[in-house]
């Protein structure tokens, strides 16, 4: 059989021949930091057999394919330290995540952290033993005898959901198994370095009506290194907390009266229209036009949408004279009501609409995470309504202005690729068309990708734009969704240069994705340090004494004409502590103004970004100002 590598090299190997044993033939050294394989497209275990021709990645810790082996692997370590520390412990589940591995437990000891160390302890003992991962397949029958030896009643409900001609797999190492899809690693040994984290309540299946498990998260790295690494960012982590920093610096709060439901104070609404103007400045100039769609419309508009069968438990409801309404959890169908308000021409087309619309999702309240998971948020929707001929030149531009976003607050990015998801609308042949157009266009600017499958929207597949921040942590933005379904459903068309009418295609897009959430990623990547155009207050005045305040009025109006957002001081503190809560503020520059400044013409400035000061005239300040703002650049001058 002929083996496509990652680099298009191609090798002819037997059929059968294992993963592993073909990444030993190319290297040995590559075997040994090897995770897993990646099979067309398909991430599998080292030990599987490759009995065709196919495209075949080998996957080490740099993957997230192999991230995921590796952390899956860790899981089961844990599980194992915890059996042999609590024999009487129930097994339910244990996944890798993405930013490490959990693992939910049924047993009467009830966690502490002080219980961690002891955790560990054990799991260092078993990677001393290292123990081989071996992988073995077991009948229904069997396993359920397996689980009913073992005592473990959960696995025992999963084993009785799964068909009754079922093969079973099973990894074990040393003393102990667990029923597991892998893949795996092959050897304990290889997890290095590991840390439990943290503890947390789940229910079984995530219902309330089961039993609340203990669920025990945790990290593990290949070597130390990358673990003090992933600690200490961490720890950065918690000092840039947008719930830490947004109370901190007055931006936003949230209450019990409002699970939810943040609330914005006068500085957050700053960075908020700071936010949208911009949005609203680079669509216009890309031939956007802006819409407003109502917040709650009629049962009937959300069944012929789609969202009734396929998004119905995330919705909120309410009735009005006697008829059923919904609060819209997306924009889409206003914006496909507005479209059908009047005939189009081909020569419209494309039509880019744009809304700042309000939506609502109920999450559950364990979800709910500051603005980055809440249930009422602005989503930066638009669509772009067009002819078929049309989507890749409209897929293309809107990378385009994506990829222009996010250079202005300085993010890195990378790019998936999602595909059909089982619950989902439409036939193969639109799906087929959809994804090819999707990943032409990706090609076409030269785009690096990768295919998640089955994760597209039900009624389309999508590009997904995954923004990297500063301490390297990966937050899902801006999507690009085509959809031939909607047009159906609503009976979208256009008049063709034939005279006939024709079904347009429509992208559905986001750049911010939600405004709330894109604010609170920002103050973590900054740190709550904004660039000079999006800080709330751009200057602060720091009168010396009550006789400086006319002066400092003075200054305050002047730049306040044009447009600069300026702070006053007048409190009856020491000089000191309002120069230390003006830090603490983060506001980019201060100005102490006391009798040097009244009776000279030139002002002494405080850089917030390098803490140095320079002394200026009034005007040259007013220019500096104007030129970081209008610039736009991350850092001060």
């Amino acid at each position: 059989m002929n083996i496509t590598l990652k680099d298009g090299s191609i090798r002819e190997y037997a059929s059968g021949t294992t993963v592993y044993d073909i990444a030993k033939d190319i290297s040995p050294g590559l075997a040994r930091n090897l995770m897993a394989g990646e099979v067309d497209g398909k991430v599998i275990d080292l030990r599987r057999p490759i009995t065709e021709d196919c495209q075949l990645n080998l996957l080490t810790f740099e993957d997230a394919g192999g991230k995921h082996a590796f952390w899956h692997s860790a899981s089961h370590l844990m599980a194992q330290a915890i059996k042999r520390i609590w024999p009487d412990a129930q097994l339910t589940i244990g996944p890798a995540i993405d930013n490490g591995f959990y693992y939910d437990i049924d047993m009467e000891h009830v966690l502490t952290p002080e219980d961690f160390k002891t955790i560990e302890s054990e799991m260092k003992k078993i990677v001393k033993e290292a123990p081989d991962i071996n992988y073995y397949e077991m009948s229904r029958k069997e396993a359920l005898e397996w689980a009913e030896k073992e005592g473990e009643t959960y696995k025992t409900e999963l084993i009785n959901n799964l068909p009754e001609d079922a093969v079973i797999s099973f990894y074990g190492q040393g003393e102990w198994a667990d029923l597991c899809a892998g893949p795996h690693l092959l050897n304990a040994s290889q997890i290095k370095a590991f840390k439990i984290l943290s503890l947390a309540g789940a229910y079984w299946h995530g219902d309330s009506n089961n039993k609340m498990l203990q669920r025990i998260y945790g990290v593990a790295f290949p070597k130390k290194s990358m673990l003090d690494e992933h600690l200490e960012r961490l720890e950065e982590a918690k000092k840039r907390d947008h719930r830490k920093l947004g109370k901190e610096l007055g931006l936003f709060s949230l209450h019990e009266e409002g699970p939810g439901f943040p609330f914005f104070h006068p500085k957050g609404m700053v960075v908020r229209n700071e936010l949208e103007n911009y949005w609203r400045q680079e669509h216009r100039r890309r031939g956007y036009v802006e819409i407003k769609t109502p917040i709650m419309l009629n049962a009937d508009l959300w069944k012929r949408s789609g969202h009734w069968d396929h998004y119905k438990e995330n919705m909120y409801f309410t009735e009005i004279d006697g008829q059923e309404f919904a609060i819209k959890p997306m924009n889409c169908p206003g914006g496909m009501l507005v479209y059908n308000s009047t005939q189009h021409s081909y020569r419209e087309l494309p039509i880019r609409a744009g809304e700042l619309g309000q939506v609502h999702r109920h999450e559950l309240s364990g979800a709910l995470h500051g603005l980055m998971r809440v249930r009422t948020f602005t989503q930066d929707d638009a669509h772009i309504f067009m002819m078929q001929s049309q989507i890749k030149e409209e897929v293309t531009s809107v990378i385009e202005l994506a990829d222009d976003v996010y250079n202005i607050f300085g993010f890195k990015y990378k790019v998936e690729l999602s595909t059909r998801p089982e619950d989902s609308m439409g036939n193969d042949e639109d799906w087929e068309t959809a994804t090819e157009a999707l990943r032409e266009a990706l090609e076409a600017k030269g785009i690096n990708y990768v295919i998640n499958p089955g994760d597209g929207a039900f009624y389309g597949p999508k590009i997904d734009f995954h923004l990297e921040d500063s301490i390297g942590r990966t937050w899902q933005c801006g999507t690009i969704q085509l959809d031939f379904q909607m047009p159906e459903r609503f009976d979208l068309t256009y008049v063709g240069s034939d005279g006939e009418k024709h079904r347009p295609v429509i992208i559905h897009r986001t750049i911010f994705g939600s405004i709330e959430r894109f604010f609170g990623i920002l103050i973590e990547h900054f740190a709550g340090k904004f660039p000079l155009w999006l800080a709330p207050v751009q200057v602060e005045l720091i009168p010396v004494s009550d006789k400086h305040d006319a002066f400092a009025r003075k200054i305050a109006a002047e730049l306040q004409e044009n447009d600069i957002r300026v702070d006053i001081d007048f409190r009856d503190e020491k000089i000191g502590y309002r120069i230390r809560e003006a830090q603490m503020q983060k506001v980019p520059y201060m100005l102490v103004i006391g009798d040097k400044e009244m009776e000279g013409e030139l002002l002494t400035i405080r850089n917030r970004d390098t803490g140095e000061q320079e002394q200026l005239t009034l005007e040259a300040f007013k220019a500096k100002l104007k030129e970081g703002i209008g610039s736009k650049g991350l850092t001060l001058k």
